[in-house]
């Protein structure tokens, strides 16, 4: 058996959690969520990274569906609830391949019905307009994690990737994670500076999630964990979920990237724009400027040092597909999972290690949420704390 058949094998009893994908926000931009024009039951590879033949190819049976909008819209709050609708629409769509998904328990039900579970991730702390209520009620509505910001500050956390403004973790911000500790909601530290990474982590009662995030040792790039960091995830549980995206796995990239996205801008166009016009502006500067490329093997890299640094039982992964432009070679979409399960197996990973980063670890760590959030409710009820009370 050759390591793709194995890879193959394996995951047909143990599929990948993945942990972060911008679908809905992708069929947002291209057709305003017009499901029969990205009919994802059928093949959709010159628009999308993502569509159930492809997901079943790559051995995926648990899907994080990020509900993302911008940090920069106004009106975040009706936004994510779109991007909730269209996930809803998604899974009622496509009973016969996806369910939707609340608890590690109904995550187990439908890998046991050969289904893929339908997970819901709130990208970023913008989507609650500072109001717990608010948080309250995305979980009520089915989103299981929030990553506390995205790529600008919010007025209680700071970005990894804007300029430091609460150093860290706001009052309000930590009465956040207490909040989504009592609710059961994962903390999702994908994006936070490091200083929020580790006043999270103080403030936490259950554990966090990386949804996707790499190694800052292997790649210096402020999206990236540091090994300081990832030392502390045995003794909160947590589970790191590296990501594919090429300008955080490669060195080479970063510096590319950076001039990439002031082109973009320089054109019109925000950097994390994937709209067909948007695409033109991209590929004409590679045409001029070949970018480095990334493969499985750089991925691979990231996952040996990640696992010396916080062993196996804190692994997992986030490919981000359809909020990417580029993806390694070998990654090009969510049915090359095996390949990276396979160099693994090249590597030396054991069955059983591997078992735990695609499926184990990542029910676990909701498992693990689900019981804190139970004890907690039994002490203490909804908080009703405001920001300008705790923050001034």
């Amino acid at each position: 058996m050759t390591p793709l058949e194995e890879a193959r094998e394996l995951l047909r009893e143990f599929p990948v959690v993945d942990g972060h994908n911008d679908l809905p926000w992708a069929l947002r931009e291209q057709v305003r969520y017009d499901l029969d024009a990205r009919d994802i039951a059928t093949d959709q590879h010159t628009h999308l990274h993502t569509d159930i033949p492809r997901l079943r190819a790559g051995g995926v049976g648990a899907q994080y569906w990020s509900v993302y909008v911008r940090s920069d819209q106004p009106d975040a709050v009706p936004a994510t609830l779109e991007q909730i609708d269209c996930v809803r629409q998604l899974i009622a769509r496509h009973p016969g391949d996806l369910r939707a998904a609340l608890t590690a328990g109904d995550m187990e039900a439908a890998r046991a019905e050969g289904r893929i579970a339908s997970l819901m991730g709130a990208e970023g702390g913008h989507s609650i307009a500072n109001s717990l209520g608010t948080l309250r009620g995305l979980y009520a509505l089915g989103v299981r994690y929030m990553t506390l910001t995205h790529n600008d500050n919010v007025d209680w956390a700071d970005s990894a990737t804007d300029e430091p403004r609460s150093g860290g973790l706001s009052a309000f911000g930590r009465e956040v994670v207490r909040e989504m500790n009592r609710l059961g909601m994962l903390v999702d530290l994908s994006h936070v500076a490091a200083t929020t990474m580790r006043d999270a982590l103080d403030a936490t009662s259950a554990p966090v999630i990386f949804s996707h995030s790499s190694s800052r040792a292997v790649c210096d790039h402020p999206r990236n964990i540091p090994d300081d960091v990832l030392e502390r995830l045995p003794a909160n549980g947590g589970v790191a979920m590296v990501t594919f995206v090429p300008k955080f796995v490669l060195q080479a990239a970063v510096d590319w990237t950076a001039a990439a996205d002031e082109n973009m801008r320089a054109h019109g166009f925000h950097h994390l724009a994937t709209t067909p016009e948007a695409m033109k502006v991209h590929r004409a500067f590679e045409e001029r400027h070949p970018r480095p490329t990334a493969t499985v093997a750089t991925v691979a890299d990231h996952l040996d040092h990640m696992r010396e640094v916080a062993g196996i039982d804190h692994l997992g992964i986030g490919g981000d597909y359809d909020g990417t432009a580029f993806t390694p070679e070998g990654l090009n979409d969510v049915s090359g999972y095996p390949n990276l399960i396979a160099e693994l197996l090249d590597r030396g990973w054991s069955r059983p290690d591997l078992a735990k980063l695609t499926w184990q670890n990542a029910v676990r760590v909701l498992g693990a949420a689900e019981d804190v959030a139970r004890d907690l409710r039994a002490t203490r009820g909804p908080s009703h704390a405001r920001i300008d009370e705790l923050d001034g």
